[in-house]
């Protein structure tokens, strides 16, 4: 795409399709150029014929191809430029970068800390993201995290491979593990949570619960470190990504996540912030996929940061008769 030029509001401009937005929508191409303008608007712009692909009048999801020309008409904005965010506020997070190349990006993202702007909150990881360099202005988000996850977040530098990835997400072949403190001593083994997800609106809120009538999802849970009875710290492994799939499912199971404050379990919370736990005890560990272009193995993956670590230590600082057992690759203790 042509570099997007500040619009002054009375000239009509046009904007050749690269290879790198070849197979975009026609609408998703304008929302992405026109930032900041509300989308009913350049939805009227495309039926009143007023946008305009090689000169013909073409629906709003219509496929772009290398080459195209599109016309865009005066829109008063200014607003096709990246956010503008004092370097001050974001340089931190460079310094959170796990991986980088001219494709992709691998953010160890901080709990407390949105994915992307809305709901109340102007500046996510994405947004924070573009305006570090120029050549991240064009970045987007390939999956997305709870604001209280921290962890590995895939962030994708040009179309072409937001489109790969994408693929691999519907696919289920992008590997995602997290690490998450659960309450009680897990007895289940390694076990796949098979329970379909639906969403309530609560108040404005996202409340998830299990419903057979709603979306399939798929979770994989396994022991790491028992903690006696209080808890255990467990690799999950998520099959599909729905809206707090771990969350809700570790609940079912009857094992709530620590440091939930909508799905866990209150004096488990409490007993975990004496502990030191302050916030949602989650973390997406590692990422792992194959190229299908170069069938080469991509695999990153995050530590687990100070503050769950601090917590995993306080437990294991407890006396000997309430400490549990470190577990093996199938659930089997063995010696520390």
């Amino acid at each position: 795409m042509l570099k997007p030029q500040a619009d002054s509001g009375n000239s009509v401009r046009y904007e050749e399709v690269d290879a790198e937005s070849q197979g975009q929508r026609l609408d998703n191409f304008l929302l992405g150029m026109l930032k900041g303008v509300p989308r009913s608007h350049v939805y009227r712009l495309i039926r009143s014929g007023q946008v305009r692909v090689n000169s013909g009048r073409v629906r709003a999801g219509h496929r772009l191809k290398e080459g195209d020309r599109v016309r865009v008409p005066p829109v008063a904005t200014c607003a096709s430029s990246p956010v503008q965010i004092p370097t001050d506020r974001v340089q931190w997070l460079a310094d959170r970068i796990l991986y980088e190349d001219s494709r992709i990006l691998v953010l160890d993202k901080p709990a407390g800390m949105a994915v992307h702007g809305g709901s109340g909150v102007s500046v996510g990881c994405i947004e924070a993201l573009r305006s570090l360099t120029p050549s991240l202005r064009k970045a987007d988000l390939v999956h997305r995290l709870d604001r209280g996850t921290s962890g590995c977040l895939l962030v994708a530098k040009r179309r072409s491979a937001l489109r790969q990835l994408h693929t691999l997400l519907r696919e289920g072949s992008i590997k995602k593990n997290y690490l998450a403190l659960l309450k009680g001593q897990w007895q289940k083994g390694q076990i796949e949570i098979n329970l379909p997800l639906t969403i309530d609106r609560r108040g404005g809120e996202g409340y998830v619960r299990v419903d057979p009538a709603g979306k399939v999802a798929r979770t994989r849970f396994r022991a790491v470190d028992q903690f006696a009875s209080q808890a255990t710290l467990m690799d999950v492994m998520i099959i599909t990504g729905r809206t707090h799939q771990i969350r809700v499912h570790a609940a079912h199971s009857g094992h709530p996540i620590a440091g939930d404050e909508r799905y866990g379990d209150e004096s488990f919370n409490v007993t975990m912030a004496s502990l030191g736990l302050h916030r949602l005890f989650l973390h997406a560990h590692a990422v792992e996929f194959v190229w299908p272009d170069s069938e080469e193995i991509f695999a990153v993956s995050a530590p687990l940061p100070e503050e769950l670590s601090a917590v995993s230590d306080a437990l294991n600082r407890q006396p000997a008769g309430r400490r549990g057992q470190q577990l093996g690759p199938g659930g089997r203790a063995k010696a520390r």
